[in-house]
């Protein structure tokens, strides 16, 4: 039986991998720093390979640098050996919700999701800090020395981790923050699914650097869109430039694909016929198919009418056309094409006498436009996006007024999904800047609006709250905490307006941990004759068996969503995730019973505790039961 890593994939090894399957002669053997030999690529090789496209050093080339690139770039291919622990207690409906909340340092949180979540999430959605010379950012490791850290004003959470804030005296503003956002969008694309889309809120501070970022991690041809935003309806009025009312959403495709996006429906309204520069057409409209609004009964007489001209006399009854009538104009449309609009149910309107017709689509629900790149209420009143004004209104009505600065409002980010995810229904929706929730709060509105079963996973680290705030007054210790809150409230509160949906408003609550695996070492002298002959646990003696169970998912790359079960066979416990996708028992001593019992599960994998069993002969007895009783079983240990 082989033994889980307990670590994420390395992401290096796995991209020499990939040069060797496109170039098998320019991967060779080297020698690692710890002596051992493994696989490496010859760069030399790999040069003539590509020859003559290859750039040298000093030749002149586009790029975008800045100081840590290079650090960011491995800091992005670095194993972690941490893990997520769960948090029951935190949790709502942990045995039947989908939905997840990781509290920790969102680079290692999007590190662990890896194996697990790899090419399946369809949107990210994320508001990270603006670089403005006020917002704390992640002080990640490679950033800066120990002696720039501590002169940085530094803030830290109850596990360590820490941010800085980042002032524009700061010789390396723009750097750190490019360095910050670098890593997590490379390992963020890494779980998009190929038609996947991911929205970036950003205001001009740095729009221009994360649409370089993103055209270097993305490609330029997966681009798909800038949106505008207006941020607010009162902008300052003491402003001496400009008076600044929007901020923008990039967004960027994993593959860039033929996927609609979806705006607002074609029925909202009617639209013009006539369309200025096309040439000179008449059509024939059938009596009925035109509703005059500003007459019910009388007659129109044939001549000119501002931009037509009207070729025989119309005869109004009951607001419609009773008699068969043809316009000369600047039509959009053929007469085929009106005649087949009309057997579709479309109709014409007229609202004044100057005869400007308009069109109006019927029994269209399920069609609609592409959106605009203007997500705001005064040029796409459709969507009713709101403004910060609103996102303020939203929290105090859910009774958390004040608990959350520049919180954007749900129906923004509910329209960006619904754009993406109007017909992928289980669609998974990833928020690693997760704040005050507001993803959580979108994804179960529109989930409640129209019947989907999407997916959140929300990722924040817990930064303390000021003791002189709102939010700590009111008993939060940390942002953490005002995000779980937001989402049990706002849940609640869907569920009572739309009390028949079947909503899933609850979620797992799990927390970025140290490894479950402690390492064991003894000095010669400390082995004793009595310690040769036992088995020695190499799992810290305070972790539980949902710890275990949760970690072995994130190793074997399954999801941590899904259901599982707990059965108690021979005084053991035995797990069973998704109905086989995984059995475990971590019971210190495993009978034949249990091993025999979790076999004719025939899961798809098995794993024990490698104490579990005492000698090389009993792990074979386990190998050749499930050998005989479930032979496509992997089985492994801890």
């Amino acid at each position: 039986m082989d033994k889980l890593k307990m670590e994420t994939s390395d992401m290096a090894a796995e991209n020499i991998e990939k040069i060797g399957a496109l170039f098998p002669s320019a991967v060779t053997e080297i020698r690692g720093e710890d002596g051992s030999i493994k696989k490496g690529v010859n760069f030399e090789m790999l040069k003539q390979l590509l020859s003559p496209d290859v750039v040298e050093e000093g030749d002149e080339r586009y790029e975008f640098t800045w100081v840590g690139k290079k650090q960011a770039i491995a800091e992005a291919a670095r194993l972690t050996t941490k893990t997520l622990r769960p948090v029951k207690e935190d949790s709502r409906n942990w045995d039947t919700t989908e939905n997840l909340y990781i509290e920790g340092d969102n680079l290692e949180v999007l590190k662990i999701l890896q194996e697990s979540y790899l090419g399946k999430v369809k949107m990210i959605y994320i508001d990270p800090p603006y670089n403005t010379g006020n917002d704390f950012i992640y002080a990640d490791d490679f950033m800066r020395s120990q002696k720039e850290e501590d002169e940085q004003m530094g803030m830290y959470d109850e596990d360590e981790n820490h941010l800085f804030k980042n002032t524009d005296r700061n010789g390396r503003f723009h750097s750190d923050w490019c360095s910050m956002m670098y890593s997590r969008v490379m390992l963020a694309r890494n779980l998009l699914v190929n038609n996947g889309v991911m929205f970036i809120s950003i205001d001009e501070n740095e729009v221009d650097n994360l649409q370089k970022i993103c055209n270097e991690v993305f490609g330029e041809e997966n681009y798909s869109a800038t949106f505008v935003w207006t941020k607010t309806s009162t902008p300052p009025a003491l402003s001496h430039k400009c008076r600044k009312t929007v901020e923008y959403v990039l967004a960027y495709e994993n593959k860039l694909s033929s996927m609609k996006y979806f705006g607002a429906p074609l029925d909202g309204g009617d639209a013009p016929l006539l369309n200025s520069g096309n040439p000179q057409k008449i059509l024939l409209f059938p009596a009925g198919s035109i509703r005059l609004t500003f007459m019910d009964d009388g007659t129109i007489p044939a001549g000119v009418k501002d931009k037509v001209e009207l070729l025989d006399e119309l005869y109004v009854k009951n607001g419609l056309n009773e008699n068969n009538v043809r316009f000369v104009g600047e039509f959009k449309w053929e007469q085929s094409t009106l005649d087949e609009e009309i057997s579709k149910g479309t109709y014409f309107i007229i609202k004044t006498n100057k005869c400007s017709i308009r069109f109006q689509r019927q029994n269209l629900g399920d069609s609609f436009k592409t959106p605009t790149n203007f997500l705001n209420i005064e040029l796409n009143r459709e969507l009713g996006v709101g403004t910060n004004e609103s996102a303020v209104k939203e929290m105090a009505e859910l009774g958390l007024d004040k608990c959350f600065d520049y919180a954007k409002p749900y129906s923004l980010i509910k329209t960006i999904a619904d754009m993406v995810c109007k017909e992928d229904e289980k669609a998974i929706v990833l928020d690693f800047f997760s704040g005050s929730a507001t993803t959580a709060h979108a994804v179960m509105q529109l989930n409640a609006e129209d019947g989907g079963h999407r997916k959140f996973i929300m990722a924040q680290l817990p930064e303390p709250c000021d003791e002189k705030s709102e939010a700590f007054k009111a008993g939060y210790k940390n942002i953490c905490e005002i995000g779980k809150e937001r989402i049990r409230r706002a849940g609640d509160k869907i569920k009572a307006e739309h009390p028949d949906a079947d909503l899933d408003i609850g979620f797992r609550v799990f927390r970025v941990d140290e490894s479950n695996m402690k390492n064991v070492y003894y000095h010669p002298e400390e082995v004793t004759q009595l310690m040769l002959g036992e088995t020695v646990s190499n799992i810290k003696e305070d972790r539980t068996d949902m710890d275990l169970l949760y970690a072995c998912l994130l190793d074997w790359g399954v999801e941590i969503n899904l259901p599982h079960t707990s059965t108690q066979v021979a005084g053991c416990t035995v797990h069973n995730v998704d109905n086989g996708a995984l059995a475990a028992c971590f019971d210190k001593a495993v009978p034949r019973a249990v091993v025999e019992y979790m076999a004719n599960l025939q899961p798809l994998r098995a794993v024990f505790r490698d104490e579990a069993f005492a000698t090389d002969a009993e792990k074979i007895n386990v190998t050749e039961i499930f050998k005989n009783l479930s032979p496509d079983t992997k089985v492994k240990v801890i």
